[in-house]
C-alpha cells in the first residue's frame, strides 16, 4: 500500500516500504530499488537530506532574524512571518509547519541511513556519509529546540523541548505509539550527543556545502554556548568546553578570516568556492534552482531590489545602523552590506539632506513609537545649515562636523541626527537595502544560508572567555574580528563593566542577518529593544521570560500526532 499522507506528520512520510520517498533528485524510491543497490540508494538519499534544507533554511532565517532588533519592515503584513515580527503568535502558521516538518523529515530520514548502516565494517568514505546524517539530525534537533523551546538557563530540566525521534520510519502506523515533548535538556543533550558521533566518524575533508569534523565541533561550540548561563550566572563549564570546541575548528588549519576587503564582498562568494575560505557549512543554492521571479520570495528578496528582484520592503533597523556608526563614518565594514536607496536626478546627482529620528505621539500627546524625518539641507548666508518643515525652519547645531552629526530642536526635545542625502521612501521610512543574503555570484537574490563560518567561533570563544572571567584572553578573540572590520578598531581593554555589551554588540555587527540575533538576546537573559521607527511595538520590550520568546508548535501537527504532544503556553 502506498502511504502517500501518512496519519503522523511529524515523521514526514520518509517510510522505508513501498512508499514514495520525498526527497532530491529523485522523487521515488522503493524498497525493492534500496535493497538492489544500497550505496546507490544511500548517496540518494543523503543528497536527499541536504535538498530538504533548502526550503527549511528559508523559515530558519526568518524565525532567527525578523523577531530581532537587527531589522524593520515597512508595514503590516498578512504573510505567516509577520507574527515573528509582531510577537502575536498564531497556533496555525505555515512557515513553522514547514519548519517542523522539514526538520523532521530530515530527522527521521537521517535515523534511516543512520540505522540501515554497519560502522564497523564502513570505509572511510561511507564513515562520512553516516557521519554527515548523525550531524544533521543533531542540527535540526538543536534548531527545532530554540524555536519551539525556552533559552536553556531558564529550568532546562523542565521546560519542553521537542519529540526525540530515533527509530526512523516505522513499518506499521496502525498502533503507532509517539513520546510527547522531551525536556529542554534531553534535546540539547541528543544534538550534542549526535553531534560528537559525527564529529568522530566524519575525516574526510569536504567543502562548506557538506557536513564536516569542523562543521560539527562549530555546532558543538555554538551549543555548549548556550548552555554556558548568563553573563550574571555563568555555567563555566558549559563555557570551557565551548571555547574548546571553537579552538578545535581554529586550530584545524582548514579555515581563514578572509581579509578586510574580501570580507566586503562575503557575499557574492559561493559557499564552495576557491575564494571561500570563511564559510564552515552552508546550505547551498544555486541559479539554476531558479526561474523566473522566483527571488522575489528568497530570504534577499524581502531586504532589497536588485536587478529587477525581489520586493525590497526590510531594512537594517536604526539600531543596526547606530551601531555601524559608533565607529565613525563609513569606517566599519559591515556597512558593504548595507546599500542606502538614495535619490538621483538625471545627472546622478544627490540632494544634500538631514535625517533624525523622531518621538512619535498621539492626540493626546502619549509616545506611541518613533518616526523618521527627512528633508533637504538649507544654507544660509553664512554657511550655517537649516531644515524646513512645513513652513517652519528648524536651525541645525554642529555636534561632530567629522562625522556629519548636527542636532536640531523639534517640537520641544533636541535629536542628533545625521547630514546626508535624501533617501527613497517607503511609506515614510528611508530604504536601507540589506545585501548580505543577496548577489552570490552577482545574481540578484541568490544565497546559499550561512549555519556556521569560523567568525562564529572567535566570537564563541570571546564570550565563553568572560563568562570565565577571562578577560584577557576574550580581548584577544574579541579583537581578531572588530580589527577586521574595523582598521584599528580593536579594544584596548575589556573588563567585568564591559565585556558584555562589547562582545554582545560585536556579535550583532559581524553575525546580523545570519538567524543569530534573536537567540543571542534571549540565551543570555536579555530584553528585546525595538525603540526604533517600523510597524512594530517600539514601546515594549520583550524580556526573556516572556512567554513570546517560544512559538507555539503548529496546531494540525498537534491534531495529527498519534500520542500526546503538549504545546506551548
Amino acid at each position: 500500500m502506498k502511504l502517500k499522507h501518512i496519519i503522523f506528520t511529524v515523521i514526514c512520510t520518509l517510510i522505508f516500504t513501498s512508499c514514495d520517498l520525498e526527497r532530491l533528485p529523485d522523487n521515488a524510491y522503493t524498497k525493492e530499488q534500496i535493497e538492489a543497490d544500497k550505496e546507490a540508494a544511500f548517496q540518494i538519499l543523503l543528497n536527499g537530506c541536504y535538498g530538504h534544507l533548502k526550503g527549511w533554511a528559508d523559515v530558519m532565517h526568518r524565525v532567527g532574524e525578523y523577531p530581532s532588533d537587527n531589522i524593520m519592515i515597512r508595514g503590516t503584513s498578512t504573510d505567516a512571518f509577520y507574527p515573528f515580527i509582531s510577537y502575536q503568535h498564531i497556533k496555525d502558521n505555515y512557515r513553522l509547519t514547514t519548519f517542523w516538518n522539514t526538520s523532521y523529515k530530515v530527522i527521521s530520514q537521517a535515523s534511516d541511513l543512520i540505522n540501515m548502516s554497519d560502522e564497523e565494517t564502513s570505509t572511510k568514505e561511507r564513515k562520512q556519509k553516516i557521519g554527515e546524517m548523525y550531524y544533521l539530525r543533531g542540527m535540526c534537533y538543536f534548531y527545532l529546540c530554540r524555536v519551539f523551546g525556552r533559552p536553556y538557563y531558564q529550568s532546562p530540566e523542565t521546560n519542553l523541548g521537542v519529540p526525540i525521534l530515533l527509530d526512523g520510519t516505522p513499518d506499521d502506523v496502525s498502533n503507532l505509539q509517539l513520546p510527547d515533548r522531551a525536556t529542554v535538556k534531553d534535546t540539547y543533550a541528543q544534538a550534542i550527543s549526535d553531534l560528537k558521533k559525527a564529529e568522530s566518524l566524519m575525516t574526510v575533508e569536504k567543502r562548506a556545502a557538506y557536513a564536516t569534523k569542523e562543521a560539527a565541533q562549530a555546532m558543538l561550540s555554538r551549543i555548549y554556548l548556550y548552555m554556558s548561563g548568563t553573563y550574571e550566572n555563568p555555567n563555566t563549564e558549559y563555557a570551557n568546553l565551548s571555547i574548546e570546541y571553537a579552538e578545535k575548528v581554529i586550530q584545524s588549519g582548514r579555515y581563514a578570516l578572509l581579509d578586510r576587503v574580501n570580507f566586503m564582498k562575503y557575499n557574492i562568494f559561493p559557499p564552495d568556492g576557491s575564494s571561500q575560505t570563511e564559510t564552515i557549512f552552508a546550505i547551498k543554492r544555486l541559479s539554476s534552482e531558479f526561474s523566473g521571479d522566483d527571488y522575489y520570495n528568497t530570504i534577499g528578496g524581502m531586504y532589497a531590489t536588485i536587478q529587477g528582484q525581489g520586493w525590497g520592503e526590510m531594512y537594517a533597523s536604526a539600531k543596526y545602523l547606530n551601531l555601524l556608526r559608533k565607529a565613525g563614518l563609513g569606517k566599519d565594514a559591515r556597512w558593504a552590506f548595507i546599500d542606502p536607496q538614495y535619490i538621483e536626478d538625471e545627472a546622478g546627482q544627490k540632494t544634500p539632506a538631514f535625517r533624525f529620528i523622531a518621538d512619535l505621539k498621539n492626540a493626546s500627546g502619549v509616545q506611541t513609537g518613533y518616526t523618521y524625518v527627512q528633508e533637504a539641507l538649507r544654507y544660509n548666508e553664512d554657511n550655517s545649515l537649516y531644515i524646513k518643515i512645513g513652513d517652519q525652519v528648524y536651525p541645525l547645531t554642529v555636534v561632530n562636523a567629522e562625522e556629519n552629526q548636527y542636532s536640531i530642536v523639534y517640537n520641544g526635545k533636541t535629536y542628533i541626527g545625521e547630514k546626508d542625502y535624501l533617501m527613497l521612501l517607503n511609506r515614510v521610512f528611508p530604504m536601507f537595502y540589506v545585501t548580505k543574503c543577496s548577489l552570490q555570484d552577482n545574481e540578484s537574490h541568490l544565497h546559499s544560508p550561512i549555519v556556521s563560518r569560523l567568525a562564529e567561533l572567535y566570537l564563541n570563544a570571546a564570550e565563553a572567555s568572560a563568562k570565565k572571567g577571562n578577560y584577557g584572553q576574550a580581548l584577544i578573540y574579541l579583537n581578531k574580528i572588530r580589527g577586521r572590520a574595523i582598521v584599528g578598531g580593536e579594544y584596548k581593554s575589556l573588563n567585568a563593566t564591559n565585556a558584555a555589551q562589547l562582545i554582545d554588540e560585536e556579535r550583532q555587527l559581524e553575525l546580523g542577518f545570519e538567524a543569530h540575533r534573536t537567540y543571542d538576546v534571549y540565551r543570555n537573559g536579555q530584553d528585546m529593544v525595538r525603540n526604533y521607527p517600523g510597524p512594530h511595538d517600539a514601546m515594549t520590550a520583550i524580556p526573556a521570560t516572556d512567554l513570546r520568546v517560544v512559538h507555539f508548535i503548529p496546531q494540525a501537527e498537534i491534531n495529527a500526532y498519534p500520542s500526546e504532544l503538549t504545546q506551548n503556553p
